[in-house]
């Protein structure tokens, strides 16, 4: 089952962004927008469709970064993508928002050994890390996660870029882990374009899911903040 067409939506942190595949071509509309996701997407989502002169209906997915990340951002990327893909009966392939944050680490910065970290409130963070063998592709070492930084799961030998909001904390760091990061980059926000790469290969494995299915990855009960 090929998959020429998708659309992939992305507000699992303060930045919002909605990205189109049809064929080889991407394009994409992101904004750093707190608070402001659902005035946003659908409207992104619109442009995006228009410019290309398509319908959602010619689609062969749609795609969304299922988390961990904000609830209120995840909820809303949830729902948007229920609606549009009940409305189209189209299959949904949801993405990891650490695993898009890896890939858009390759494609910056060519790193192919990604740790991801990002702030999950209460002292933690949202730790993955990554294997990004070629573009479009990505394998998960271990097991995504939500623990304090100075427990971080321990790791091979080799070298490794940090990324994401939860290396700021850098005294927390174990000491181990500090000697295996080549780079460090904080600032640094999922992107729907990565999303939209990552889907691909999801969906071809079989990884898509039906609208009702489309739900958030939390990796915690206890939800903080938004």
């Amino acid at each position: 089952m090929s998959c020429n067409k998708i659309l992939a939506i992305e507000t699992s942190t303060t930045a919002c962004s909605a990205a189109l595949q049809v064929g080889d071509e991407v394009a994409e509309i992101f904004k750093v927008a707190p608070r402001q996701h659902s005035n946003l997407i659908l409207s992104m989502v619109d442009q995006l469709l228009v410019e290309a002169g398509i319908s959602l209906t010619q689609l062969d997915s749609i795609a969304f970064a299922r988390g961990p990340g904000a609830f209120t951002g995840l909820r809303i990327a949830a729902g948007v993508v229920q609606g549009m893909a009940f409305a189209s009966d189209l299959p949904v392939t949801p993405v990891s928002t650490l695993a898009a944050m890896a890939h858009g680490a390759f494609r910056d910065y060519g790193a192919q050994r990604v740790l991801v970290a990002n702030d999950a409130g209460m002292n933690e963070v949202y730790f993955g890390a990554y294997f990004i063998p070629a573009f479009g592709q990505i394998e998960l070492q271990g097991k995504e996660c939500v623990t304090p930084l100075s427990k971080a799961p321990e790791l091979n030998d080799d070298e490794w870029l940090a990324l994401g909001s939860g290396w700021e904390s850098a005294d927390q760091i174990p000491k181990g882990l500090a000697g295996q990061l080549t780079q460090t980059v904080t600032a640094y926000y999922p992107q729907a374009k990565d999303v939209v790469h990552l889907a691909q290969s999801v969906f071809a494995n079989g990884g898509y899911v039906s609208a009702e299915e489309a739900v958030p990855i939390y990796l915690r009960d206890k939800i903080v903040g938004n």
